[in-house]
């Protein structure tokens, strides 16, 4: 499998391209709209069948492209079965798999920063979208997050999975891109070192943060794959 990880700057956002390297299908994990122009470029430069894009969440800091690229490519937008949403093709749950070329992708549901949150496991990788974050964790003070059951998500969900695995969030603000589970087992200030899921629940709630500046046009927009906005 192969990957390719892409930035958009304004949000600090983590987009992932991946692919079969025989067959040219791919999906597109957390597209950002204002990058749509790059996105379908660099698809169209490396020979790509795009068949999917793929959300980690209803996001709240940016808008998706998805529903545009299916415009262009005829993809299919895949989010959450408790995403609520108007617009996607395809609804995933815990346990769910969808092949890409000769790769197959598994579902691993990881709710705790929103209700619609969902990881993505492939190949020796996996992708946190704003579950696991490297040395730290997704917010968990608004669409009905839970700081409790991100806890249990991380620990009883992600921190099972190989040590060796890759970590690639759907944020970094320090100039981070991966890191593997194995690290954040151990060095994770918020979740690593067997942290007591009290105190975990408690920083968390304790946690003073302003609304993402974004928010009150991003979820309804994602809710319609990006096809209406404002």
């Amino acid at each position: 499998m192969e990957i390719r990880q892409l930035f958009d700057a304004e949000t600090s956002t983590y987009s992932y391209l991946l692919w079969d390297a025989k067959t040219r299908e791919a999906a597109l994990i957390d597209s950002v709209d204002t990058q749509i122009e790059r996105d379908l470029q660099l698809i169209k430069e490396l020979g790509l069948d795009l068949k999917y894009t793929l959300e980690t969440h209803i996001h709240a800091d940016h808008i998706t492209a998805s529903g545009k690229i299916r415009q262009k490519l005829g993809s299919k937008a895949v989010v959450h079965r408790n995403s609520k949403s108007n617009c996607a093709d395809i609804l995933l749950a815990d346990g769910d798999s969808i092949w890409l070329g000769e790769h197959v992708i598994r579902v691993v549901e990881t709710p705790g920063h929103t209700d619609t949150c969902i990881s993505y496991s492939i190949d020796g990788a996996v992708f946190t979208g704003d579950a696991l974050l490297i040395r730290g964790c997704g917010r968990t003070d608004f669409q009905a997050g839970d700081a409790g059951k991100l806890y249990d998500s991380i620990h009883d969900k992600l921190f099972s999975l190989p040590d060796s695995t890759v970590v690639y969030p759907g944020h970094d603000y320090r100039g981070f891109r991966a890191s593997t589970i194995g690290e954040e087992k151990s060095h994770n200030p918020r979740l690593g070192n067997n942290r007591p899921k009290k105190e975990f629940v408690d920083l968390m709630n304790s946690l003073q943060l302003d609304p993402p500046k974004k928010i009150a046009e991003a979820v309804p927009g994602n809710l319609e794959c990006g096809l209406k906005q404002g």
